[in-house]
C-alpha cells in the first residue's frame, strides 16, 4: 500500500515537472533577415532588432496579437498556443510552454512567408465586414463626448458631418449611453427617445452602432442573473465571481470562454438591435491582460481563450469593431488600432503599426481616430477640454491625409470645431478622396478575403530585396499606389521609389530606383501610382 502511494506521488511529481517544462527556440537570422509579427503595437519596433521579452500570454498588448512571425527570406513561426519572446542583434528567442517551435521555410521573400502562414494556419474566410466600412468616413463621438454621451449632442454630431459636406458613413456612439456596464438599455436623462433619435439617424443615411463591453456592474440585476446561472468568471479555486480591474473601475465580467455566457450575451445584443434599430457595436475591452491573474475560467480555458472567444462574437453582427483581439486571422471583422495620443509621435506610430497589422492577418484594420484617440491627449491638466486655437491643426490634417487611403478612415475630435476654414476644406477634400479611392479599396478587401493579402503591404512585401526592410513612412495600397504622408512638423519628405516608373499625385512620372525629396504642402498628401 505505501508503496503504492509513492508510486502515485512520483507520477504526480512528473506529471507537475512535465507541465512546467518549457520549450526555448532561438533564430539566428540569416543572411539579411529581418522578422516582423507578435503584436501591432510593436510595429514601431518592427523589424525586431532588440526587443525585451514580453509574453503573449498574458497580454495582447492592448491591440491584436498573434502566435506569428514573418521573415523577408520567406521563413515563419507559428504556434497554436502563445509563447514569451525577445530580440537582441536580430535573433529571436523564443520560450513556449507547449512545444519546439522551429522556423518554416516556405519561400524567399517576405510575401511567400506571410502567404503560406496564413495558407496553413488562417485560411482566408472569404468574407469581409461591410462594404461602407472601406468606402466611406466613419465618425466616433468619443472625443467630443468623452462620458457624456447624449442624445442632443450625439445628433448634433451627425448633423454637423452634413453641414460641413463629409460623406455620411458609419457612425459610432461610444462609452455610457447605457445604464451601466451588462445593461443594454438607454440612459432615460441622457436619451429621452432613442428610437427617434436612430429613425433620424438612418434617415440621414448612417449606419449606427454602439459601444459594449464584458463587463457587468455589480450589484445589478443582470450580475444576480448572470451569477446565478454561472456565466460570469470566477475567483480561481472558489465559486464567488470574480472582480475584475480595469480602465473604467472594478467589475464582474461574463465568461466568454463559457458557450452559454457567449449566447446569452449574444441574446442581449440581438434584443437591443431589435427594439432600438442599432446597426451593431464596437466590442471595446476583451483584454487578456485584465483577466491573466486570479481567474478561473470555464473548463480549463486560457486568457487568451478568452479574447479569442470576444473577437468570434463579432461574427455574428456585420458591423462590429475590435481593438483586442487574440487569433481571427482573415475573420470579417474590424480592427482598429490601440488609441494613439494627440502628438506627432502618435501620428509615426500609425503606418508601422498598421504593416504589422497586415502582417499578422489583420486587412480590415482602421488606424486609430483621426488626431488621436487617447482622449486624455485633449485635456489639459485639470481635466478640461483643451481651447481649440491651442490645437496644432497641422497636425490635425497630415493625420487625415494618413487615413484618407489606408482601409478606413474614423474622425472623432471634430474637424469643424477645431479647425480654421482653410484647413477644414483640406480634411474635407482628404476624406473625399477616400470615398473616391472606395471602390479600389473594396476591391483589395475582397481579394484580401480570397488570397489573404494585406491591403495596406509593407513595402519589403511588395518589392523585395531593393533596400525596403526598415521602411516605416510609407506604404503600399495594394500592389498599384505607393503612399508617402508627412509625418512630421516639415512640409517636405523623402520618398524611396522602388524601380519601375511612378507617376505621382501632381501628375508628374518619375523614374524608379531612387530616393527624391518632395515639397509636401498642407493641401497634398503624395502618392505614386506604379505605371510599369
Amino acid at each position: 500500500m505505501k508503496t503504492k502511494s509513492l508510486l502515485t506521488l512520483s507520477a504526480a511529481v512528473l506529471a507537475s515537472a512535465a507541465f512546467a517544462e518549457t520549450y526555448t527556440s532561438v533564430i539566428s537570422p540569416l543572411e539579411g533577415e529581418k522578422w516582423w509579427g507578435a503584436a501591432t503595437f510593436f510595429g514601431s519596433h518592427m523589424p525586431y532588432e532588440n526587443f525585451d521579452e514580453k509574453d503573449l500570454a498574458k497580454s495582447n498588448y492592448s491591440n491584436q496579437s498573434a502566435p506569428l512571425f514573418v521573415s523577408s527570406k520567406g521563413r515563419y513561426v507559428w504556434s497554436d498556443k502563445p509563447f514569451k519572446f525577445s530580440a537582441k542583434n536580430g535573433v529571436i528567442t523564443i520560450t513556449s510552454e507547449f512545444e519546439k517551435i522551429q522556423p518554416v521555410a516556405a519561400g524567399k521573400t517576405l510575401k511567400d512567408a506571410y502567404l503560406a502562414a496564413s495558407k496553413i494556419h488562417f485560411e482566408p474566410s472569404g468574407a469581409i465586414p461591410e462594404d461602407v466600412f472601406f468606402s466611406m468616413p466613419q465618425y466616433n463621438t468619443w472625443i467630443e463626448l468623452m462620458y457624456n454621451q447624449n442624445q442632443a449632442d450625439v445628433e448634433k454630431y451627425a448633423d454637423d458631418v452634413i453641414k460641413n459636406g463629409f460623406p455620411v458613413g458609419v457612425f459610432m456612439v461610444d462609452d455610457n449611453w447605457q445604464n451601466y456596464y451588462g445593461n443594454f438599455d438607454f440612459r432615460a436623462d441622457k436619451f429621452p427617445d432613442p428610437k427617434a433619435m436612430m429613425d433620424r439617424l438612418h434617415a440621414k443615411g448612417f449606419k449606427v452602432m454602439f459601444w459594449i463591453c464584458p463587463f457587468v456592474s455589480p450589484a445589478s440585476p443582470e450580475f444576480r442573473e448572470l451569477n446565478k446561472a454561472g456565466l460570469l468568471l470566477k475567483e480561481k479555486g472558489k465559486k464567488d465571481p470574480a472582480m475584475v480591474e480595469w480602465w473604467n473601475g472594478i467589475s464582474a465580467c461574463y465568461d466568454l470562454t463559457n458557450p452559454k455566457a457567449r449566447e446569452h450575451l449574444k441574446g442581449k445584443l440581438a434584443a437591443m438591435r431589435e427594439k432600438y434599430g442599432a446597426d451593431g457595436f464596437k466590442f471595446d475591452a476583451g483584454d487578456k491582460g485584465a483577466v491573466s491573474e486570479g481567474i478561473e475560467f470555464f473548463e480549463g480555458a486560457t486568457p487568451s481563450d478568452y479574447c479569442e472567444a470576444w473577437a468570434k462574437m463579432g461574427l455574428d453582427f456585420p458591423y462590429n469593431e475590435y481593438r483586442a483581439c487574440w487569433k481571427m486571422g482573415l475573420q470579417p471583422l474590424v480592427q482598429r488600432l490601440q488609441d494613439k495620443p494627440y502628438s506627432w509621435k502618435g501620428i509615426r506610430q500609425l503606418i508601422p503599426d498598421m504593416l504589422a497589422a497586415g502582417l499578422i492577418g489583420h486587412p480590415y484594420t482602421c488606424p486609430d481616430m483621426i488626431g488621436g484617440g487617447e482622449f486624455r491627449s485633449f485635456l489639459n491638466p485639470d481635466m478640461t477640454p483643451i481651447d481649440p486655437s491651442k490645437i496644432d491643426q497641422k497636425l490635425i490634417v497630415r493625420s487625415c491625409q494618413i487615413h484618407a487611403l489606408m482601409p478606413m478612415m474614423q474622425f472623432s475630435v471634430a474637424p469643424w470645431r477645431i479647425l480654421d476654414k482653410k484647413n477644414l476644406e483640406i480634411c474635407r477634400k482628404f476624406a473625399n478622396l477616400h470615398k473616391q479611392f472606395g471602390p479600389y479599396i473594396l476591391e483589395l478587401a475582397h481579394n484580401a478575403a480570397k488570397t489573404g493579402e494585406p491591403i495596406v503591404r509593407h513595402m519589403e512585401y511588395e518589392f523585395p530585396n531593393q533596400g525596403f526592410e526598415n521602411s516605416k513612412d510609407q506604404f503600399m495600397l495594394g500592389p498599384k499606389y505607393l503612399v508617402a504622408p508627412v509625418v512630421t512638423p516639415e512640409d517636405s519628405r523623402e520618398v524611396k521609389l522602388p524601380s519601375g516608373e511612378w507617376k505621382d499625385d501632381l501628375g508628374k512620372v518619375w523614374k524608379g530606383g531612387q530616393t527624391i525629396k518632395i515639397d509636401v504642402p498642407i493641401d497634398r498628401l503624395p502618392y505614386f501610382e506604379k505605371l510599369k
